[in-house]
């Protein structure tokens, strides 16, 4: 066992490091990526204000999403808010002592991996039952929709069927923070979820997960409708004007 906690270690440390300075190098090449042209979507806000609410309202309701169409929302949503509630859940393996906030959140942690679940599997039946959808969908689709299917599942499996010791799990997280490492529980359902969710973390930064961030660098979201008022000009052709 003592391999496979080290093995473990490094690998959520890998993971880790991956995905931290990942995301800081995918945002900072957004945030320098120039808007050559006002194009947010129409009808949109002319005010700075009103894009802040707008962008709330994005993240929160996936307000175009609905519009658009209503079953892909339906799934999209469950999905997101039920990886929400077990991304909150899942903090009480990280800190201690477990902040009160997160301890009332456990429960419906429980519901948010089942809404979780069933939202994927909507959002894969889609890629096979709606042709427009299917002819634009990739294998690494495919692959990644499993991959979080997968997750779900095996973290459910251990909720409900195969039970795991919840102690020195969050014993062997709390000592990766001072490299203290603890064993590991070597129960074959726990070490596949685990490998899953560190291929998760790896991946996140190169794939079309990178939505997640990326929707506040997008100009038809961020960009204030005001053409009329305020002519809009790239940072790049600001300096050949200048030249």
């Amino acid at each position: 066992m003592a391999f496979l906690t080290n093995f473990y270690a490094f690998l959520f440390y890998f993971a880790a490091f991956v995905l931290v300075f990942g995301l800081i190098f995918k945002i900072v090449q957004y945030s320098r990526t120039p808007a050559p042209l006002k194009i947010p979507t129409t009808p949109a806000p002319t005010t700075r204000s009103g894009v802040v609410f707008r962008m709330t309202r994005e993240v929160v309701l996936f307000e175009s999403l609905f519009r658009g169409n209503k079953w892909t929302w339906i799934f999209g949503w469950m999905f997101h808010f039920g990886l929400f509630l077990v991304t909150l859940r899942h903090l009480r393996y990280f800190l201690d002592p477990v902040p009160f906030p997160i301890q009332l959140v456990q429960p419906f942690g429980i519901y948010g991996g089942l809404a979780m679940v069933v939202g994927l599997a909507g959002l894969w039946v889609r890629r096979f039952a709606v042709d427009r959808v299917k002819y634009i969908t990739a294998t690494s689709d495919h692959l990644i929709l499993g991959l979080l299917v997968l997750i779900g599942c095996t973290g459910l499996l251990m909720k409900f069927v195969f039970h795991t010791d919840v102690v020195e799990i969050k014993s062997f997280f709390l000592g990766l923070y001072s490299f203290d490492i603890k064993p590991l529980p070597g129960d074959p359902l726990l070490l596949l979820h685990l490998l899953l969710v560190a291929s998760l973390m790896i991946i996140f930064p190169y794939s079309k997960l990178l939505h997640a961030p990326g929707l506040f660098f997008s100009p038809t979201r961020n960009q204030v409708d005001n053409p009329r008022e305020q002519r809009h000009i790239a940072p790049w052709a600001k300096r050949l004007d200048q030249q």
